[in-house]
């Protein structure tokens, strides 16, 4: 396996960072892979946006730098039975029910071996029952929507923390 080099940025600006602070491994373009390979000679480098944080282990006696384990990610997104999630999509279908209201949570926890959403709205049963059909058909997993009364769910000042995650880690 030919040497890898992972360059490093911080996630919003794409600035190189210190090395004792947490980074994001950020090459120039979006999708999976954030590494570069240093053998290869007159060869396109392609490299991808992971949006995965981690940092940069102290030196040692190795001849390359370690990263530590991936900490979480730079967006918001979600891997919910293998299908990537994100909280817009949700919304957007939550504003699309005139019966629910755009207050919404959504909980994150284990059945079993397989990860389990709970979407929380206030708003009328039959909004929530037709908020659980459109999650099905629109993003492809199966989740729980619990109808609560209007002021189910708290209010927040500044950005509101819509993902509760539950899972063991």
């Amino acid at each position: 396996m030919a040497p890898l080099l992972p360059p490093f940025t911080v996630p919003v600006s794409f600035a190189p960072l210190a090395k004792t602070k947490s980074f994001a491994i950020v090459p120039p373009v979006t999708f999976c892979t954030p590494l570069n390979a240093l053998t290869k000679e007159a060869l396109p480098v392609i490299r991808y946006r992971t949006r995965d944080l981690t940092r940069l282990l102290p030196g040692s006696a190795r001849t390359m730098r370690r990263i530590e384990k991936i900490t979480g990610r730079s967006d918001d997104m979600l891997i919910i039975r293998g299908v990537n999630v994100f909280p817009s999509q949700i919304e957007e279908l939550i504003l699309k029910q005139p019966a629910l209201t755009p207050h919404y949570v959504l909980e994150l926890s284990k059945d079993g071996p397989l990860d389990h959403l709970t979407v929380l709205v206030e708003g009328a049963p039959e909004g929530a029952n037709a908020l659980r059909h459109s999650i099905k058909s629109y993003i492809g997993i199966s989740a729980d929507v619990k109808a609560l009364a209007t002021g189910g769910i708290e209010r927040s000042v500044g950005k509101a923390k819509r993902v509760i995650d539950r899972r063991p880690r």
